[in-house]
């Protein structure tokens, strides 16, 4: 024992002659509270935000998304192979046991250590051992590689979180679409009802002689271009169900999706950006969880500078012939330190050092990228909220004023007293403010699920822990 530590203590001193660089990191974290964000905490959001639109149909295509996405079934594999990691590393810092055994017919050189009879002959020569060997990561380097790894694997469970957040609001958004499709054709239906019934009231002017023939035409061709919205709304109806059965991992087999009904005003959500976005963001937490990653593998680099000190032990038999192999003469062992000291490399290690501190400083910049990218996409989710919501206003009183524009128009077209071209006119505002309120009763909805998208989409924080980042490197 006292061998031992007096082995452990020259490894130590030998190390001092290999120093580490002083390669320090570049980029510190960005503080939230330099974002400008609110005093004002969000709002909770449910985790299973999207029942708030009141359609069951939806609710199972979420559910069968998270269980048949192929994208987050890859996420969660990742996962799984990121464990496995942090658990093989583990069990590196426990003693390793093996056991071998061969037995070879060898011919021996005349001319090596193989003494008489047995040189210039061929035997059997066998061995059987056990070997052991624990290394005591005195430094730390296989702690930090588990930091490293643990780390990372944390990461990448919150990435899977995120895909599976990001999946929810994907499948909303494309219902939300089919939902604009189904909307749409009614439109064009109700399009297509209206320029027929304006093209036989021009066709019994003609015949009365009240109008032209060509009057007929320009209803004609009216009429035609309301069939061809309509069949581009029956397209996008199609499309959309596509999308939805690609993110629930289906094929055609699932393209009977049936016309939604959504509540398309639910979802109640803050005018202002909350003070704690930045903690309800998975992708943000993963970030911050890789910069952990990034300062244990630059430890990791840092801690290579220092001896590996290990203990390792054999035994077993060999022999020369099958007979004597298991006999007492035959029994070896032996036990004792082991060290590895770098002394020359031609600075790889110095290298492997700023590469890790290089890693660091990237995950440090992904990270501020993160915070800033997501402080822009919720703004930008309550603007659109807040345009789409005031033009809806302005919105339901232009559809009011076309619709009872046409239906003037057409009654004295009718009786004769208004031109053809006044009921055109009105029909195309109808056509345009009712395809409008279409649109932006979808786009509210839509903006909606932005927000909550942003503002995390019901991801729930764990309990605040002390990062390994905090350690000395960021302020």
């Amino acid at each position: 024992m006292r061998r031992t530590a007096t082995f452990a203590l020259c490894g130590a001193l030998l190390s001092g002659c290999v120093s580490a660089p002083t390669t320090t990191p570049q980029y510190t974290q960005v503080a939230p509270e330099t974002l400008g964000l609110s005093a004002t905490p969000a709002v909770a959001i449910s985790d299973t935000w999207w029942t708030a639109f009141g359609d069951p149909k939806l609710n199972a295509l979420v559910e069968q998304a998270q269980a048949g996405n192929p994208s987050l079934a890859a996420a969660l594999a990742r996962v799984r192979t990121a464990q496995s990691a942090v658990s093989a590393a583990r069990a590196e810092t426990y003693p390793q046991l093996t056991f071998d055994a061969q037995d070879q017919r060898t011919y021996f050189s005349k001319s090596y250590i193989i003494p008489p009879p047995f040189a210039g002959t061929t035997q059997w020569y066998g061995t059987i051992q056990s070997n052991l060997s624990w290394s005591l990561d005195l430094f730390g380097k296989q702690q930090s590689q588990i930091d490293q790894l643990r780390a990372s694997a944390h990461a990448r469970e919150l990435d899977a979180t995120a895909a599976r957040l990001l999946l929810a609001g994907q499948v909303t958004q494309a219902y939300i679409a089919l939902n604009r499709a189904y909307a749409l054709i009614d439109v064009a239906q109700e399009t297509v009802r209206q320029q027929e019934g304006v093209l036989k009231l021009t066709a019994g002017r003609v015949t009365a002689g009240l109008e032209t023939p060509a009057s007929q035409r320009q209803s004609q061709a009216l009429a035609a271009f309301a069939r061809q919205d309509l069949v581009a709304s029956r397209a996008a109806r199609d499309l959309a169900v596509h999308t939805i059965a690609v993110l629930i991992g289906r094929g055609a087999d699932a393209y009977d999706i049936p016309r939604p009904h959504l509540n398309t005003k639910a979802l109640a959500l803050p005018e202002t950006l909350p003070a704690d976005l930045l903690a309800r963001r998975a992708d943000v937490a993963a970030a911050q969880a890789r910069i952990e990653a990034a300062f244990a593998g630059r430890e990791v680099a840092r801690k290579a500078f220092y001896p590996d000190i290990n203990l390792v032990g054999a035994a077993g038999w060999a022999a020369i012939g099958l007979s004597p192999l298991f006999s007492a003469a035959s029994l070896q062992y032996g036990a004792g330190p082991a060290i590895h000291l770098p002394i020359f490399d031609a600075g790889k290690i110095r290298a492997d050092y700023a590469g890790a501190t290089g890693d660091l400083d990237a995950a440090v910049a992904d990270y501020n990228g993160a915070l800033t990218n997501a402080v822009k996409q919720t703004a930008d989710a309550l603007t659109q909220i807040q345009s789409v919501e005031g033009q809806s206003r302005e919105q339901a009183t232009a559809l009011k004023s076309a619709v009872d524009s046409f239906d003037f128009a057409t009654e004295r077209y009718r009786s004769g007293l208004s031109p053809q071209l006044n009921v055109l006119s009105s029909e195309d505002l109808v056509i345009r403010a009712r395809t409008q309120s279409v649109s932006l009763d979808s786009d509210l909805a839509s903006a909606r699920v932005s927000l909550v998208m942003a503002l995390g989409g019901g991801f729930v924080p764990e309990p605040k822990q002390e990062a390994i980042s905090n350690s000395g490197i960021f302020p």
